[in-house]
């Protein structure tokens, strides 16, 4: 979706979403996992990507990252995942600074993630792609092992009716599917997506909420969903963080991001917004 297209102005200007409950991390049960950010800045040959950005994600709960093309939601996964080192600012997991660790070492804490240009490898099957995540998993399985916690995933996301397909085969909303599904073998704590629903129809987008709640439900994972389709982060994320020109500016629940003034105009433009402020009297 694109900045200032009809589905935008259909996002915004209708009815606010009836989504979850806003929970932050401060209203969560306590004891659980945490991956933040704090002050994180990225700069590309002089380019500022993000600044000053500061997001915590919970196990438990599911955080939507928003905004238009170029506003840095990409950049910011890479920080988190280890793929960037950030110019400025820290990432932590448990309270520990681990923003110079590569992207294998955050992987083994237990941050999965997967990609906005899918990498899976498409000569292999849809089981043997899930098994290199499950290999990954705490004790490392091998052999039968391995193939048992590989399908277990499979039966889980609805794959394994395909388990012996090359990956390459697969139609382009299975294959996204299939990313989600090796992510999730490695067992993590915490599960960054980015944009798993691109391409996807209504129906498929839809689907791909109800397993994304279900994942959250049966693994207390801590779910960061990046996303342009709004209407499925509306439904799906008890906090929502909108990002523009490499900024935080909004973080609230469906209702108040979709409502609020700077996230009106990032999306639909100054026009747009002005349109809907209340003129003075005569």
């Amino acid at each position: 979706m694109t900045v200032g297209s009809a589905h935008d102005q259909r996002s915004f200007d209708g009815a606010a979403p009836a989504g979850p409950a806003t929970a932050g991390a401060a209203n969560l049960v306590t004891g659980r996992k945490v991956l933040r950010c704090v002050g994180v800045g990225v700069t590309f040959s002089g380019l500022e990507a993000l600044r000053e950005i500061d997001l915590s994600l919970v196990q438990g709960e599911i955080v939507g990252l928003v905004g238009p093309n170029g506003s840095g939601k990409t950049t910011l996964l890479n920080v988190l995942s280890g793929v960037i080192v950030p110019t400025t600012g820290r990432v932590e997991f448990e309270g520990r600074d681990v923003t110079r660790w590569p992207a294998h070492r955050i992987a083994a804490l237990g941050v999965a993630r997967t990609f906005q240009n899918i990498r899976l490898f498409g000569q292999m099957s849809v089981l043997e792609n899930v098994e290199v995540g499950a290999a990954l998993q705490p004790g490392h399985p091998v052999g039968a092992a391995l193939r048992r916690a590989a399908r277990a995933v499979l039966a889980e996301t609805g794959l394994l009716g395909v388990a012996d397909r090359p990956a390459r085969t697969l139609p382009y909303g299975i294959r996204r599917r299939l990313e989600i599904a090796r992510a999730l073998a490695t067992h993590p704590a915490f599960l960054l997506l980015d944009e798993p629903a691109a391409g996807a129809n209504e129906a498929e987008s839809d689907e791909l909420r109800t397993l994304i709640a279900e994942l959250r439900r049966a693994h207390g994972l801590g779910i960061l969903v990046v996303e342009h389709d709004l209407r499925l982060i509306m439904r799906l994320a008890d906090r929502i963080v909108v990002l523009n020109e490499g900024a935080r500016i909004a973080e609230g629940s469906a209702r108040d991001v979709s409502t609020d003034p700077a996230v009106r105009k990032a999306y639909l433009g100054r026009r747009a917004v002005e349109g809907l402020e209340p003129k003075e009297s005569d």
